[in-house]
């Protein structure tokens, strides 16, 4: 039942079944496309009420929508000649964190302790500041302030520790997420011209991150951000099928933009759904994932159809910061068409987990550094 009281942020009601993620998008009347076959509750558009500042919307469990207040300044930037995985600019970071909003600092808790079935939190009216023409490369150098760096990594830090990965970025704990022209048809992040299809972040990875955090600074209204949750896919599978996904009958690649070039190497054994009943959690990689009989093969066509079933969209703009539950959701991208002239989509990224020891000799400072080669994966 739609409650009155479920205000949505640009004048949208929905009812708990709703995600947070199907909203009615205020900036431009858009909304965010969604497969039509694919029922997910009842959304109803009422007269726009204006919200306020930093208000949670919505009452039901799965409501996960937080609102920056416009009047509360972002975290002073760190210095520009210091490194973001500086002992010092990590407890920064930190001491920071008190300096958040009320309600932000509440959502984020929320979201540890009771994440919402889309396994997703999305934060609005970020601050951004003035920005530069969008880098032609994630290694190229943007003239900007760490406005908008120091604040991922702050919001990071209250999810737990923020961690670079070698391969991904040199190690960077904040990552720029823009288009290049020469992996526009490829499956890594700067792709563009296909779609990115739905994955675990790094689900070949043993220390794979526990969140992902992608906080956009430039929007681009044709390019949405995907997700499917493993709590909604799995009631599009019948008992058979989910039993052969609880076991060890699937293995998966390695990203190629942690090796350079795709492989055909695999790693161990390992079952893409796991944990209780309305509690599962999920490693699943749409491209690199393959069954290791014929039954866990059809069980795997049958998981991608259901995850494909499941999926929500979402147009991120200018001030959005979109946080992954990456043990519950699975994320991918829409095609789009870059303009490479300096006014394309621009996210930053960052990964979060939440135990710094378990990661072991593989940590240096915060890079995660480990490798495949021929001693993994047998590459």
């Amino acid at each position: 039942m739609t409650k009155s009281s479920d205000r949505i942020y640009g004048g949208m009601f929905y009812s708990d079944m709703v995600s947070i993620l199907q909203i009615y998008c205020a900036r431009g009347g858009k909304f965010l496309r969604m497969p039509q076959t694919h029922h997910l509750g009842t959304v109803q558009i009422m007269a726009s009420q204006t919200p306020l500042p930093g208000q949670s919307f919505g009452t039901g469990s799965d409501t996960r929508l937080v609102v920056w207040p416009s009047h509360v300044p972002p975290p002073a930037p760190i210095p520009s000649f210091a490194r973001f995985d500086d002992p010092t600019s990590l407890a920064r970071y930190e001491s920071s964190i008190g300096l958040l909003p009320l309600e932000v600092r509440q959502g984020l808790e929320r979201f540890t302790q009771d994440p919402p079935e889309t396994g997703a939190l999305l934060l609005q009216n970020l601050p951004v500041g003035p920005l530069p023409p969008t880098p032609g490369s994630p290694q190229d150098h943007a003239e900007k302030d760490r406005v908008t760096e120091t604040l991922l990594l702050t919001l990071a830090s209250a999810l737990g520790f923020p961690v670079g990965y070698l391969p991904e970025h040199g190690g960077d704990l904040v990552q720029n997420i823009v288009p290049v022209k020469g992996a526009a048809d490829r499956q890594v992040s700067t792709s563009s011209k296909v779609r990115l299809e739905f994955h675990t972040e790094a689900a070949f990875h043993p220390h794979r991150p526990r969140y992902l955090l992608l906080f956009c600074l430039r929007g681009d209204p044709k390019a949405s951000t995907t997700l499917s949750s493993v709590r909604t896919a799995v009631s599009h599978l019948d008992a058979a099928t989910l039993d052969v996904l609880r076991q060890p009958r699937f293995a998966t690649g390695v990203d190629e933009s942690y090796l350079g070039y795709r492989s055909a190497a695999l790693g161990d054994p390992f079952s893409p759904v796991s944990g209780p009943v309305g509690r599962e959690t999920i490693c699943f990689d749409g491209d690199l994932m393959q069954g290791l009989d014929l039954a866990a093969e059809a069980a795997l066509e049958s998981m991608r159809a259901a995850v494909d079933e499941a999926q929500i969209a979402i147009t991120l703009a200018a001030g959005d910061l979109l946080v992954v539950d990456n043990r519950i959701a699975v994320h991918g991208r829409s095609p789009f068409t870059p303009r490479f002239d300096g006014t394309d989509r621009w996210l930053q990224r960052s990964f979060v987990v939440e135990d710094l020891s378990a990661v072991g000799p593989d940590l240096k400072g915060r890079t995660i550094s480990t490798r495949f080669d021929s001693t993994r994966f047998g590459i």
